[in-house]
C-alpha cells in the first residue's frame, strides 16, 4: 500500500477496505491534469518564499520527467497506489528525494482533485465543441444542396405538410448550435481555479492563487473554500448538457433508422456505417443508429447517478463525491465516440429524392394548400376544408395522389377548380411560397443558411 497518510494510525489498513477506497484504476487518467496543476503550485511556492527556489525548481524539472516517461511509455501508473495525487508524488521524491515532499505544501487533496477535474472537464468540455462543430458543418453542407429535395414534414408520425430536406436537417441544425450555446456556458461558469482552498478553510501559507490560476488560464480563482472543494455542479451540468445532445442524436437516429426502412426507403446507409445479419443474408441494418439511440440512456443514468450522489452531502469534501469520476468519464467517452461516429454516418448517406417526393405526394400533404387554392377562388375556408377532406378519400380509395386526379374529377368536389390548381398544388409551390423566416422556402432557407454560414466561421 502507497497511501500519503497514515501517522494517526497504529495498523495498517484492512486489504479489501484499501481496494474499496483507492481511485487510481480510473482517476489515473487525471495525471497530465494533475501534473499541469502541480508545476503551477510548485512554481508559485518558489516565487512566494514559501519553499526554497532550488527546491521548487527540481520539483518542476521531476514533474516534466514524469510527464515524458509517462508519454514515452518508459513509465506506467501503478495500480500499487491509493490515487493518481499520491503516485505522482511518491514517484517524485523517488527520484529528486526530500524536494519532492515539500510538493504538496499549502494544498490538500481536496483541493487538488478539485482543480483536476476542471482542468480535464474544461479540456474535454472544448473536445465535445469541437465534435459539434464538424457535425453541424456536416447538416449544413447537406442543406445546401439540398435546397429542393421535397419530403413530407410529419406531425404525429402522420404526413402533414412539404418541405425539403433542407429545412429538416436545418431543426437539428439548431438543436445541436445551443447545445454548443450550452457549453460555452458552462466553460464560463466552470473556469475558475480552486486551487488554495485546502481541505475546506484555505492555508496559512501565503499562496499566489491568482498568479498560478492565470498560468493555469483560468478566468479567476474561487471565492468560497468551502465551496471550491464541496461541490460539482460544473460536472452536473456538462453531464446534462452531454445527455441534451445524447437526445438530440437520438431522435435523429430514430428518424434514420425509420428512413431506412423498407417501408419508407428514403435513405441508403453506407456500408462503412452499417452491419449485417448472421442468418438473414439480405439485411442491411442500421446499427450506428440503433446503437447511439441506446446509448443515451447510459449518458442519462450517468447524471442521475452524480445528481443523486450529490444530493444529501453535508459540507464540506465527502469521501462520496469520488464516485463523480467514473460516471462523468465514461459518459464523456459514451458522446464523443456517438458524435463523431454519427457524424460520419450522416456525411456518407445517401438520399432517394424520388421515394422521399413520392411519399408526400401520395401522403396528401399538399391538401392544405389545396384548401387554400378554394379559399383564394372565394370558398369559405370550412367548407374548403370540408371539400378537400372528401377529395383525399376519394384518392385513397383510388390509390392515387391529388395531383393524379383530371381537372373533371377535381370538379366533381368543387367548381372552383380550373387548370391552375395544378401549378397551385405542386411540391415546389407549396413549399417555395413559403416565405417566413424559418419556413422551408428556398430564400427563407437560403437566409438561414448565409447566417448559419457565418456562425460556423466566426
Amino acid at each position: 500500500m502507497a497511501q500519503l497518510w497514515g501517522g494517526r494510525f497504529t495498523k495498517e489498513t484492512d486489504q479489501k477496505v484499501y481496494d474499496f477506497n483507492a481511485s487510481i484504476n480510473f482517476d489515473k487518467r487525471l495525471i497530465d491534469c494533475d501534473i499541469r496543476g502541480s508545476i503551477a503550485h510548485a512554481g508559485m511556492l518558489g516565487r512566494q518564499g514559501i519553499i526554497p527556489k532550488e527546491d521548487s525548481e527540481k520539483i518542476i524539472e521531476g514533474l516534466k520527467g514524469i510527464r515524458s516517461d509517462l508519454e514515452s511509455g518508459r513509465l506506467s501508473v501503478s495500480p500499487k497506489y491509493e490515487d493518481v495525487h499520491s503516485f505522482v508524488e511518491a514517484v517524485l521524491t523517488e527520484r529528486i528525494g526530500d524536494a519532492g515532499k515539500r510538493l504538496h505544501t499549502g494544498r490538500s487533496r481536496n483541493d487538488q482533485v478539485a482543480l483536476d477535474m476542471r482542468l480535464y472537464i474544461r479540456d474535454e468540455v472544448k473536445n465535445v465543441d469541437s465534435l459539434l462543430k464538424e457535425l453541424l458543418t456536416v447538416i449544413l453542407d447537406a442543406m445546401e444542396k439540398n435546397l429542393e429535395t421535397y419530403m413530407p414534414g410529419f406531425t404525429h408520425l402522420q404526413k402533414a405538410q412539404p418541405i425539403t430536406l433542407a429545412h429538416h436537417y436545418g431543426a437539428y441544425f439548431e438543436m445541436f448550435k445551443r447545445d454548443r450555446d450550452r457549453l460555452s456556458d458552462i466553460f464560463k461558469r466552470m473556469n475558475y481555479c480552486p486551487l488554495g482552498a485546502g481541505a475546506l478553510a484555505g492555508t496559512t501559507y501565503p499562496l499566489d492563487r491568482e498568479a498560478v490560476a492565470k498560468e493555469l488560464e483560468f478566468a479567476g480563482v474561487t471565492l468560497n473554500s468551502i465551496d471550491s472543494v464541496s461541490d460539482r455542479d460544473y460536472l452536473i451540468e456538462f453531464l446534462s448538457a452531454l445527455a441534451l445532445i445524447m437526445m438530440h442524436l437520438s431522435r435523429f437516429s430514430e428518424e434514420i433508422i425509420i428512413w431506412n426502412s423498407n417501408e419508407y426507403r428514403f435513405v441508403e446507409l453506407d456500408d462503412a456505417y452499417s452491419t449485417g445479419s448472421s442468418i438473414m443474408p439480405q439485411k442491411k441494418n442500421p446499427d450506428i443508429a440503433e446503437l447511439v439511440r441506446g446509448k443515451t440512456g447510459r449518458v442519462y443514468g450517468a447524471l442521475m447517478s452524480l445528481l443523486t450522489t450529490m444530493k444529501g452531502l453535508p459540507l464540506a469534501y465527502n469521501k462520496d463525491m469520488q464516485e463523480d469520476k467514473e460516471v462523468a468519464f465514461d459518459s464523456i467517452d459514451t458522446a464523443k465516440s456517438c458524435i463523431e461516429l454519427f457524424t460520419g454516418m450522416i456525411a456518407t448517406m445517401r438520399f432517394n429524392k424520388e421515394n422521399m417526393a413520392k411519399s408526400a405526394m401520395m401522403g396528401f400533404t399538399n391538401a392544405t394548400d389545396a384548401a387554400d387554392y378554394l379559399v383564394n377562388k372565394g370558398v369559405p375556408f370550412r367548407d374548403a376544408h370540408g371539400i378537400i377532406g372528401q377529395l383525399v378519400l376519394y384518392c385513397i380509395e383510388k390509390n392515387i395522389a391529388i395531383d393524379d386526379c383530371t381537372v373533371q374529377e377535381l370538379k366533381n368536389f368543387s367548381d372552383k377548380f380550373e387548370e391552375d390548381v395544378f401549378e397551385a398544388i405542386s411540391l415546389k409551390t407549396c413549399v417555395d411560397k413559403r416565405l417566413t423566416t424559418g419556413a422551408p422556402g428556398a430564400e427563407a432557407m437560403r437566409e438561414a443558411i448565409r447566417i448559419s454560414r457565418e456562425y460556423l466561421e466566426s
